[in-house]
């Protein structure tokens, strides 16, 4: 009876992920770290036409039409179910992807509004670093074209389920805490990944994953455009010019103060 419940607990807690009460957005994050695809880069429609055209090669299901919506509502792992990709093909898949991807970076655009976030995070003096299961290179030359070269670091995953393993290294390599960051993604691995490791996490509703299920996944917090972000960063350090401090003083000797 014991063992019985042992196994129900695993599968109700394997089930519905909580969100971590201890776990809570920090108001001065010493780091920010991005997603790529979804998050900063819009290559959704590059990625399906890319993921379609590789079908038959890998023996899965084109991805066509309605289906598009409903992928969106599930997580990695059921999108390889629904589809009949196996575990075996991924890296084949993954980097094959990558190839062609790179072939079509010129045509990759932002995702609207990020670029002016990005450069307003930068004013801030927030330092910033990307996490992303795409390779180095396309990151670097996606940043390079549209002038986002404000990242610190960027940090690729070669496995599809390694990011909690990759968001430890960061930390450790950047010697700070797991309540000293915030991680922002696009996924409900990228939440998976977070939560796995005891990081903040704020979601956002414009890439793969639909705003539904990423919620249901209970981030800290789900944001729907990229200003919303800044409701949950310090404000811009203002600096006041040495004039402000003279003329100041000045009017107080005039006052006799």
């Amino acid at each position: 009876m014991k063992q019985f419940t042992k196994l129900v607990s695993r599968r109700i807690c394997h089930r519905w992920p909580h969100r971590p009460f201890d776990v809570q957005i920090p108001r001065s994050p010493k780091l920010l770290v991005f997603d790529f695809d979804g998050t900063i880069a819009d290559t959704f429609q590059s990625s399906l036409c890319i993921f379609n055209e590789m079908a038959a090669e890998f023996g899965y299901r084109p991805l066509l039409g309605s289906e598009v919506e409903v992928a969106r509502g599930m997580n990695t792992r059921q999108f390889m179910r629904y589809l009949g990709i196996s575990t075996v093909h991924l890296p084949k898949i993954s980097l094959r992807g990558f190839r062609l991807l790179h072939s079509r970076i010129e045509n990759i655009l932002p995702i609207r509004g990020v670029p002016e976030l990005l450069h307003e995070l930068q004013d801030r003096g927030i330092p910033m670093g990307i996490l992303t299961s795409n390779s180095e290179e396309n990151v670097r030359a996606f940043l390079h074209r549209h002038c986002l070269e404000v990242f610190s670091f960027t940090h690729s995953s070669s496995h599809l389920f390694g990011k909690a393993r990759e968001i430890r290294a960061i930390l450790r390599r950047n010697r700070l805490s797991a309540q000293e960051i915030i991680f922002i993604g696009d996924e409900t691995r990228d939440v998976e990944a977070a939560q796995q490791t005891k990081v903040p996490v704020i979601a956002v509703g414009w890439g793969y994953n639909s705003y539904k299920v990423l919620q249901e996944r209970k981030p800290q917090a789900t944001i729907e455009c990229p200003r919303q972000l800044l409701e949950f960063l310090p404000p811009k350090r203002v600096s006041v010019s040495p004039c402000f401090y003279e003329s100041y003083e000045g009017l107080l000797d005039q006052h006799g103060l």
